[in-house]
């Protein structure tokens, strides 16, 4: 089964930037989410249109969070927190959207899944600067949380072309990155590099 790649943004790029980011590769990737925590839900919305404009599918995109921005813009789903609505009362109202849910142990793995969800993002699975001085969970966290569950799991955090290797050989469902891709110095080649692999 082929792997999926989704990327992640990182709230560190300029709007302009990250949308001529993704405009480029977005053929590489089975989904992009839309995660600027520092903008509000019409910029984000704004984005969408944007990125839309420029022929990204909007069966690709996703949103962190905001639930109404996802509905609103027409994009394939949600990526929900631990801050966000519940899975359960999402699924009830908004029925077609793609729910996934960002998980950081078995038990919440478990949990996301019986209210509904469709997949799960878990990690992080290496050391990464987005999380300093937090231990990572590893890949063997990553393997138990993919036996105890049926629907994709999602390995992310520190995932690079020298290490992911090791999540291919769990049955993880794939990959999501963030500065990896999208902070690259060649998004492009890169983004190719990953997918070489996953189509492995």
């Amino acid at each position: 089964m082929k792997k999926e790649l989704h990327v992640i943004s990182t709230g560190r790029q300029s709007i302009d930037t990250l949308i001529e980011i993704v405009t480029e590769i977005h053929p590489f990737m089975d989904g992009f989410h839309v995660r600027e925590k520092k903008l509000g839900a019409k910029q984000v919305f704004e984005i969408i249109e944007r990125l839309a404009e420029r022929g990204v599918p909007l069966s690709k995109i996703y949103v962190n969070d905001r639930i109404d921005v996802a509905v609103c813009s027409q994009v394939r789903g949600v990526q929900l927190t631990y801050e966000s609505l519940p899975v359960d009362i999402v699924k009830k109202y908004f029925p077609n959207l793609r729910i996934g849910c960002s998980v950081h142990s078995l038990e919440e793995a478990i949990e996301k899944e019986e209210q509904g969800a469709d997949f799960l993002i878990f990690g992080h699975i290496f050391e990464t600067a987005s999380k300093p001085g937090i231990a990572p969970r590893g890949v063997n966290r990553l393997s138990e949380i993919c036996e105890a569950v049926t629907i994709p799991v999602l390995a992310i955090g520190g995932i690079r072309l020298d290490n992911i290797q090791k999540v291919m050989e769990t049955k993880s469902s794939g990959v999501a990155v963030m500065s990896g891709i999208l902070e690259s110095r060649n998004p492009l080649e890169t983004i190719q590099a990953y997918r070489k692999i996953l189509n492995c």
